[in-house]
């Protein structure tokens, strides 16, 4: 946060010229007799200058007059320089289709859109629109690919003479990027370093917090290991299969089984292709199977799929499952050590570090008969990834029935593979200025805060964010197909050396308990050592210490 104080203009003005008036004693006026420069000098040349007539040049005037008048490019007059003032920018945006917010050309990012209208609407000259330096531009929080943000701040120094700015911006901006409203601030204020803090949003289907699929690695190893028991999935799983059984012969599951499925195309299988007249779906081994096989392996692929997202959008989370992810995400709560939770970060990173204020997850919702929940983190600052990371911890440790203590675990020094939630679900609520507002409230300027347009970001946020993470998922199944990749990872490592690298597959789920118990083990047995060690420097010390004079 910015600390410095804004000096007042007069005693600045009035520094500067008892400082001038001090030391002008010591030096001599090159134009003049060589007399010393003194107030009274000054006003007699100011005198002697005015008794010119208006026909007469001295030497001094001359040698400007022939001067060249300098400008950027021959032949093409200086534009005139409007005033810039410092500015705090609120936003709202959908990251769907953008690289992230950051300025990075040639990527299409939020602020490439933001600048081309800032220039569009006057509010920037064209020749500082390529440096973001000139306008002393910085961002409250840099989202990732494809993060939307409800609201976010930019400051940086702008044209804002004209009062329909804000309109004349928003007209040059896409409907998904709007500019809620701009305020002046103080030269000193960075919208990053003066945030207090920031709010997150991510939007999960229940249905993710459903055990692994069955017969699935993942889902064996549970039940070889540690004798995985989970009521509630299985029933899920179950009804799902007695479904299937109705509608698919065991030869027709069979040839479903064993269908190929891209699971690094999010998701997407590689055959899913539109049949048309004799276009048909490609197999993934065209030479055992002939045409008409193949489109119908395809077609019944198709049916399975459908099925299987109609039970997984019928899903009804249980009460204690919904507390079983609550209790879970409460072990983020305070100051930990997030180095598992991003990318680049060593335990002894004083940087990872992170303080989270507060956690929220509220009651499900069905929008469009998929179950939803929305989990709210307040933090003082996240890392790279570090959210997705969190989110995916959490529903892993529910859908493999962990004990909470396996984020415990994550906050360690050894290292885990923690894989990314999809960024489909992830939005910034809105930064925090609690600790700067006063500051500009003391100096005259409006505090920041979203609250005067609350209206607009929550209708902007229904129509432009929500309705677009609803409508992905249903037509993506997103967050299905990350879930299965995980369930399978095991499997897809086969043939590999990584198989056996325990930062690479997710044994961790499997062995979590027991690992937290050694870990357990392990600091008491540090806390008996360091504690005999003390006690054993305490005697030593005693006997160090000379005895008190005898009486005797």
């Amino acid at each position: 946060m910015d600390n410095t104080t804004l000096p007042t203009s007069t005693n600045k003005t009035s520094s500067i010229i008892s400082h001038t008036l001090n030391d002008s004693n010591n030096k001599v006026n090159p134009t003049s007799d060589n007399s010393p420069v003194t107030t009274g000098n000054i006003v007699k040349k100011r005198s002697l200058e005015q008794e010119q007539s208006p026909g007469e040049e001295n030497d001094e005037s001359k040698d400007n007059k022939n001067k060249r008048t300098r400008t950027p490019r021959e032949g093409v007059p200086k534009k005139p320089r409007l005033p810039k003032r410092k500015v705090a920018v609120m936003l709202g945006y959908c990251g769907a289709g953008y690289h992230g917010m950051q300025y990075n050309p040639p990527s299409k990012t939020i602020e490439s859109e933001l600048f081309n209208a800032f220039v569009k609407s006057g509010a920037i000259s064209e020749d500082n629109s390529t440096d973001l330096k000139k306008n002393a531009f910085q961002r409250a929080a840099r989202t990732d690919k494809g993060v939307h943000a409800g609201g976010n701040v930019i400051s940086l120094k702008m044209i804002i003479e004209d009062p329909d700015i804000k309109t004349k911006i928003n007209d040059f901006l896409p409907s998904g990027i709007r500019i809620w409203g701009i305020q002046r601030v103080n030269n000193g204020f960075d919208s990053r370093k003066a945030c207090s803090s920031r709010w997150y949003e991510y939007l999960l289907p229940t249905y993710s917090l459903l055990g692994p699929k069955p017969d699935s690695p993942l889902y064996n190893d549970l039940h070889k290991i540690t004798g995985f028991v989970d009521g509630e999935s299985d029933e899920f799983w179950n009804k799902l299969d007695e479904d299937l059984k109705k509608t698919f012969t065991p030869e027709q599951l069979d040839a479903i089984e064993n269908y190929t499925f891209d699971y690094k195309n999010n998701g997407n299988d590689k055959t899913d292709e539109k049949i048309k007249g004799t276009e048909i779906a490609q197999s993934p081994e065209p030479a055992e199977l002939d045409t008409n096989v193949n489109e119908k392996v395809y077609l019944l692929y198709k049916k399975h799929k459908e099925i299987t997202n109609t039970h997984r959008r019928e899903y009804r989370l249980s009460n204690e499952r919904l507390e079983h992810f609550r209790e879970v995400m409460k072990r983020y709560l305070g100051a930990h050590n997030f180095h598992n939770f991003t990318v680049g970060k060593d335990f002894k990173d004083p940087s990872a570090i992170r303080y989270m204020k507060d956690i929220r997850v509220s009651d499900p919702f069905v929008i469009e008969n998929t179950e939803w929940v929305s989990i709210k983190i307040h933090g003082q600052s996240f890392m790279l990834h570090q959210i997705r990371k969190m989110i995916s911890m959490a529903t892993l440790a529910v859908r493999c029935q962990c004990a909470s203590n396996l984020v415990d675990i994550a906050f360690g020094q050894d290292k885990m593979n923690i894989p990314k939630a999809p960024a489909l679900g992830l939005l910034l609520e809105h930064p925090v200025y609690d600790g700067y507002n006063p500051r500009l409230e003391k100096i005259g300027y409006e505090t920041i805060t979203f609250d005067k347009w609350a209206g607009e970001m929550h209708d902007f946020k229904m129509k432009h964010i929500y309705d677009k993470i609803y409508a992905e998922e249903s037509e993506e199944n997103t967050f299905y197909a990350f879930f299965g990749y995980i369930d399978s990872f095991n499997k897809l490592l086969e043939g590999r050396q990584q198989q056996n690298d325990k930062t690479t597959n997710f044994e961790y789920l499997v062995d979590g308990e027991r690992r937290f118990d050694e870990l357990k083990q392990r600091k008491e047995e540090q806390e008996t050592k360091q504690g005999a060690e003390e006690e054993g420097t305490s005697e030593n010390n005693e006997a160090l210490v000379p005895a008190e004079p005898s009486n005797v």
